[in-house]
């Protein structure tokens, strides 16, 4: 069966005519036979027969032929771990406490392009680009200038953020613990409106920084972040937080956590005053003092928690811990080692060199011994032409009397807590310490700060404490996974929307079926896998673009 075309002409014109016809024999001549006339049917309709007709052995092989030509899959942009991580933000409150509207959102695609890629606002609206945001957050276009302008919105409303994210997820009662500690960030620049010359944490001598103060509960998730100048003292950060916890918290009866040197005489008289009760630790120069009046033994120390009260109705929580003493130990011998090396080495060259003076290697050790810490208990002197260590034993024993030591003190009443709860609440502080060690640099960057206004700085902490709740829930949900957040981020990211395009028929969005420890992570995380995606079109562009001419290194 074959279609028989031919074409006649009639007063220059042209009639096509198409006959579908078929071959046999007869008598052993091969003749034709006309089947149908399809001379009426349409130039597109007649070819369809005869490509049928043509492809007649394989008619389902020629059918998924013609539609893979016709069906075209485009990649999309990555939508895995911009969907667990809006979906996170929703599952904790974050969503309804930035709200809905456009400020909102442009607030919760910082917050979330922080987790995903620490940087500037640039860089975040870069991120964008790659990332279904539009997806996630159903934006439709921004660019830096906005992300510049939020900052000062959540400035502005940070209170108000603050106090619905805590109604999202607080208890049936008010907290009773509140975790408090402060930290410093140094800046690169001198223009920061918080920048100021201070007590720098991070050793960087001559940098400017920002004392950042930081609210937890109990359970170690932030509540509160607040900025000083960087040349602001610890307890000075104290009062704004006492009254955060009695207005905007609603807290009644609570207990305050703070390290040395936070709550000092003023501010357990302000606890006081507010019916507050606090937890903190003392020096040991307070420690010295207190076995000085007898108050406290040190014997006491050797027990596995020991309590002593106090006047006034405080208490003494005691404990010595055995592997800080033996670091402490291990310390001051490898310095004690490490000077008794430059000793050798000062001998070597006084013997080598007659004309060189004792008195000056002299200096240079006794220099030494002073930044290592160790002259309290290691006497340097010449004799003749060198140099001599010697240690005072008894000048050591009394420094390591109380190594490992430490002494916790609490208005608690011991009818109410006991010791065991009040040295279990001090150490949950270590919850604080490790926030800011994610907030600071390992993965959230509240450093480098891209800014100089107030209120924009504000605004960038408040986005560092949101991308931290994130990153800490993530840690819980995938604590049985053997990957870090930013190594499970990674290979979300993999995770890309498919847009399926056939023929000139309109294309839509589509997840595909993501690997098994992609699978796994949203499952760990109890986030559901979205399989097609109404994927809005977010128009982010920058308007500050990269030089066309580069440098290469």
């Amino acid at each position: 069966m074959f279609v028989d075309s031919s074409t006649t002409r009639l007063n220059g014109k042209a009639y096509p005519r198409h006959l579908l016809r078929e071959s046999y024999r007869e008598a052993g001549k091969v003749k034709h036979r006309t089947i149908a006339n399809l001379s009426h049917c349409k130039a597109e309709e007649v070819e369809a027969i005869r490509l049928a007709l043509r492809h007649k052995a394989d008619l389902a092989g020629m059918v998924a032929a013609a539609a893979e030509r016709a069906l075209e899959l485009v990649q999309g942009p990555s939508v895995g771990a911009v969907w667990l991580l809006s979906q996170l933000a929703r599952d904790l409150g974050i969503v309804a406490a930035l709200g809905s509207d456009r400020q909102g959102k442009l607030a919760l695609w910082q917050v979330i392009a922080r987790v995903l890629d620490q940087g500037s606002r640039l860089s975040a609206v870069r991120l964008a680009g790659g990332h279904a945001a539009g997806a996630a957050l159903g934006m439709i276009s921004f660019d830096e200038d906005d992300l510049y302008a939020n900052l000062d919105w959540l400035a502005q409303h940070q209170a108000d953020i603050e106090t619905r994210l805590f109604a999202q997820r607080k208890p049936a009662s008010a907290p009773d613990v509140f975790l408090y500690d402060v930290t410093s960030t140094y800046l690169e620049g001198e223009q920061n409106a918080f920048a100021a010359f201070g007590y720098n944490r991070d050793r960087k001598s001559g940098k400017r920084q920002i004392v950042i103060g930081l609210l937890c509960d109990a359970d170690g998730r932030p509540l509160s972040i607040e900025l000083f100048a960087g040349n602001t003292s610890d307890v000075k950060t104290f009062s704004s937080q006492l009254s955060k916890a009695a207005a905007r918290f609603g807290a009644e009866r609570v207990t305050f956590v703070g390290d040395r040197g936070m709550i000092k005489a003023p501010q357990r008289a302000e606890l006081g005053a507010a019916d507050f009760h606090y937890i903190t630790a003392i020096t040991k120069a307070q420690i010295d003092g207190l076995i000085a009046a007898g108050v406290l033994q040190m014997d006491l120390f050797e027990q596995t928690l020991a309590e002593v009260e106090g006047k006034d109705g405080e208490r003494y929580v005691l404990r010595r811990n055995p592997a800080r003493a033996e670091e402490l130990a291990a310390s001051r011998q490898d310095k004690l080692t490490t000077l008794r090396t430059a000793g050798e080495t000062a001998n070597k060259y006084l013997r080598e060199h007659p004309r060189a003076a004792a008195k000056t290697q002299l200096s240079k050790l006794k220099a030494r011994a002073k930044t290592l810490h160790i002259d309290r208990f290691v006497q340097v002197a010449a004799e003749q032409r060198s140099v001599a260590l010697t240690v005072d034993q008894e000048a050591l024993t009394e420094l390591a009397r109380l190594d490992g030591c430490y002494a916790l003190r609490t208005d608690l009443p011991k009818a109410v807590v006991s010791k065991d709860v009040v040295h279990d609440r001090y150490k949950d502080l270590t919850r604080v310490e490790w926030a800011f060690r994610d907030s600071k640099s390992v993965h959230l960057e509240m450093r480098p700060v891209y800014l100089r206004a107030e209120n924009r700085t504000r605004g960038h902490a408040v986005v560092v404490m949101l991308a931290y709740l994130m990153a800490q829930e993530l840690r819980r949900r995938w604590r049985d996974s053997d990957l870090t957040v930013r190594e499970g981020l990674h290979r979300l990211a993999g995770l890309c929307v498919t847009e399926v395009r056939i023929g000139g028929r309109p294309s839509y969005h589509q997840v595909p079926t993501p690997r098994d420890d992609v699978r796994r992570l949203f499952d760990a995380a109890s986030i559901a896998i979205p399989t097609a995606l109404p994927l809005a079109p977010a128009r982010v562009a920058t308007k500050k673009k990269l030089p066309q001419r580069r440098k290469v290194k």
